[in-house]
């Protein structure tokens, strides 16, 4: 991990210890750790006190793709391409359950909003709801006929929403395990969806270039928004859900209205395909990862770019923005975790 200044790009403190790429980063609710997954089967527990790493948690048997914590902090959730997905205790590093169903890889794990439950998407063409407590498979949601790549819950938990390579979006019943609704529109694969802050619409992002706003009650599609000429790989609202922001393999991350359908502004810098793009807690910034090896941070009014993040010497796979927005985490394929200050002002 490395600890930087944004405004001077001055490198503050560096912590390494995986062994192979870093796939996912995330922030503990309390700002106080970082948990990263790496390709090395591992995930690892870092220190923001001491910068040092506080524990290594195994398991795994492949690479790991995805993880999270609680909304309590208590728990870490880990998706990995051995097929399974594992909980952890936070506090002690251990291993709680390994969830094992899935006949494939685990590209994507989520945490209910009330910590109970966790969602699955798989190679194996499935869904999956997992009770949290006793590691009980709960529901299998099959209706996909391809790899599902993104997962999410709904604001309130009821419901759950996928993407797949088969194209569609589909949308669950968390409760029941019904499938509600079928979002078709896409021409290639959808490789990211999300939920809007009050629950009522979606958004997908596709290997057909566009970003597509869908009804939530309906399956209504709303809006295509058109404007990348190149994959669309992640997609994000806004925390006021008036904003989505787009990552794309053009290069560019794009803003677009809800409300009107525009695009509000197309923001250009990255030299290389841009992996994800994230909003800050406030809504204020954007951080963006991309495969030139920079981090970049935009100012969602202007379209200004506020600092170019350098220091990973390859591509950067994850970033994300602690609760209080004043730190950015980041990981990539040269082995490390980045920790950044977030704060322009």
């Amino acid at each position: 991990m490395k600890l930087w200044d944004v405004a001077t790009g001055s490198n503050l403190a560096t912590l390494k210890g995986h062994e192979a790429f870093v796939n996912s980063v995330v922030f503990s609710p309390d700002g106080k750790r970082v948990a990263s997954g790496s390709s090395d089967n591992s995930l690892k527990l870092w220190d923001l006190v001491t910068n040092r790493e506080s524990a290594r948690l195994t398991g795994h048997r492949d690479a790991v793709r995805s993880v999270e914590f609680s909304r309590d902090g208590k728990r870490i959730v880990s998706g990995s391409y051995d097929g399974t997905i594992m909980l952890w205790d936070m506090a002690t590093g251990k291993e709680l359950h390994t969830l094992k169903g899935h006949t494939g890889n685990v590209y994507s794990v989520s945490f209910s909003p009330n910590g109970k439950r966790v969602a699955s998407g798989g190679a194996d063409n499935t869904a999956r709801l997992w009770d949290v407590v006793t590691g009980q498979e709960l529901l299998t949601f099959k209706g996909h006929t391809s790899r599902v790549l993104s997962i999410a819950f709904s604001p309130d938990g009821k419901r759950i929403v996928s993407g797949s390579i088969d194209r569609s979006v589909k949308i669950w019943n968390a409760t029941t395990g019904e499938e509600m609704l079928t979002l078709n529109g896409h021409t290639n694969s959808v490789l990211s969806v999300a939920f809007s802050p009050d629950g009522r619409q979606i958004v997908s992002g596709s290997f057909d270039n566009t970003v597509r706003l869908w009804d939530m009650a309906t399956g209504k599609e709303l809006t295509v928004f058109k404007g990348h000429i190149n994959y669309v790989n992640g997609v994000a609202f806004s925390p006021d859900g008036k904003t989505i922001v787009s990552a794309s393999n053009d290069g560019t991350v794009n803003l677009w209205n809800v409300a009107t359908g525009r695009e509000i502004l197309t923001l250009k810098g990255h030299a290389s395909f841009v992996v994800t793009a994230v909003f800050s807690p406030d809504g204020k910034r954007i951080a963006s990862a991309s495969y030139d090896g920079t981090v970049r941070l935009w100012d969602v009014n202007n379209g200004q770019e506020l600092a170019t993040l350098k220091g990973h010497e390859n591509i950067v796979y994850s970033v994300t923005f602690s609760l209080d927005g004043k730190r950015l985490a980041t990981g990539g394929s040269d082995r490390t975790v980045k920790l950044w200050d977030a704060t322009t002002e």
